[in-house]
């Protein structure tokens, strides 16, 4: 038994015709300027200028805060939601700065005499 032969999609009146793929774009959405930050965009004989480097903050989630303090999650986020732990929320998360963390630990040391 032999397979049936396709033919072409003819146009029928009444059904609208196949739509092309994609769209044509113009020649001007090829060439994108150059961003000021870029130093292209910098005219010769002039210095671009240099940004300030920022400070690295590295953010821990909960559960690797709760390992380095050797705690369960659950005490951490009581800590979070107390307002003795700083905290960033991200979606439905948690992020804690490492600085954070270092700082609680640093000011929870107690003297016992």
């Amino acid at each position: 038994m032999s397979m049936p032969q396709r033919t072409p999609m003819q146009h029928r009146p009444g059904v609208p015709a196949p739509r092309p793929v994609g769209r044509p774009m113009p020649a001007s959405a090829l060439a994108r300027p150059v961003p000021a930050a870029h130093p292209a965009a910098v005219p010769v004989g002039r210095q671009a200028p240099v940004p300030q480097p920022r400070a690295a903050v590295s953010f821990l989630t909960v559960a690797e805060v709760a390992a380095l303090m050797r705690v369960s999650k659950m005490t951490v986020y009581r800590l979070v939601h107390g307002g003795e732990l700083s905290a960033v929320r991200v979606g439905r998360s948690f992020r804690v700065p490492e600085r954070a963390v270092h700082d609680y630990l640093r000011d929870a040391y107690t003297d016992i005499a």
